[in-house]
């Protein structure tokens, strides 16, 4: 069992390495350890996991297979130990996370979080940016949809709604739309995605046959919480998410619009490196967020 899991460590660092050196060298073993190990794992599971050349290596498809599941005993491994050795030592340190601009309404929650581990020194980072959360060192990020990077392990920590909104002043003005094709009459405030450029589209329902809606655009930016000012200044309708705009729509200081015409439902996840063992101040974040931030699997209420 010990050498099936030292041959297993070698597989995941040489295929996040792609390199049988450098995999030896961050193991501190010589490079014909790791390759040997790997050669007598191939042997033992009847499939070759690389590619070989002189200069590289390469994942075959079963390689790719095995690696997921891998990394997932590599991390349940880590975990116990780490369990057993640290159930004495209160969780501490620098803990680096990232979250979404608008992740600054949850500041009551990171707050309460600080309260209850001062001892864990908090790095965070607001930005809409798609991050590299390897390359940059983060220890966890918050981000919203499906996850696409399977170097990341992910937790769903909630859910929330898009909805189009505009202020009572605007639709006065202007109108209120009563169905999509309403919205090239008005002025659309669009959020576009700060790693692609690209703008958001809007979750209109629309015939499995008909083309997708072109909105006029009047502004466009990579930030939900300026189109929303935007919004509440009386300049144009919205897409934005309901715990966001949730305090404006309660206040009345904005209205949603075509609310029959929307669908949408998106996911919250907390994302880290599969590859990083849960260090108590990681796995305290990880749960205490999953329980106090999103209780009942609802975004936070500003």
């Amino acid at each position: 069992m010990v050498e099936s899991l030292s041959a297993i460590a070698f597989f995941v660092q040489a295929a996040e390495t792609r390199n049988f050196s450098e995999a030896a060298r961050s193991l501190g073993v010589s490079s014909s350890t790791v390759g040997k190990g790997i050669c007598r794992l191939e042997s033992r599971l009847g499939v070759r996991l690389f590619h070989r050349s002189t200069r590289s290596i390469t994942l075959t498809a079963e390689g790719a297979l095995f690696l997921e599941r891998c990394r997932r005993i590599l991390c349940e491994v880590e975990s116990a130990e780490l369990e057993l050795s640290e159930t004495r030592q209160a969780p501490g340190g620098r803990l680096r996370i990232s979250l979404p601009l608008v992740g600054m309404l949850i500041m009551p929650a990171l707050t309460d979080f600080m309260h209850r581990y001062p001892a864990i020194e908090l790095d965070v980072d607001f930005s809409d940016r798609l991050v590299d959360v390897i390359n940059e060192g983060f220890d966890v990020v918050m981000r919203t949809g499906e996850p696409t990077d399977s170097r990341l392990v992910s937790r769903p920590v909630g859910t929330y709604r898009l909805l189009l909104v505009a202020s009572p002043a605007y639709l006065a003005a202007r109108g209120t739309p009563a169905s999509p094709a309403d919205l090239v009459h008005h002025a659309c405030l669009q959020h576009k995605f700060p790693s692609t450029g690209k703008l958001e589209p809007w979750p209109l329902t629309r015939a499995p046959d008909a083309p997708e809606w072109a909105l006029p655009v009047s502004m466009t930016c990579n930030t939900s919480a300026a189109l929303l000012d935007v919004a509440l200044a009386g300049l144009g309708i919205a897409c934005l998410p309901d715990f966001l705009v949730r305090p404006s729509l309660e206040r009345g200081d904005l209205v949603s619009v075509l609310d029959r015409h929307v669908q949408h439902e998106g996911t919250f996840r907390l994302l880290w490196p599969s590859s990083k063992h849960l260090a108590p101040k990681l796995r305290v974040f990880i749960d205490f967020m999953g329980a106090a931030l999103f209780k009942g699997g609802q975004a936070p209420h500003a």
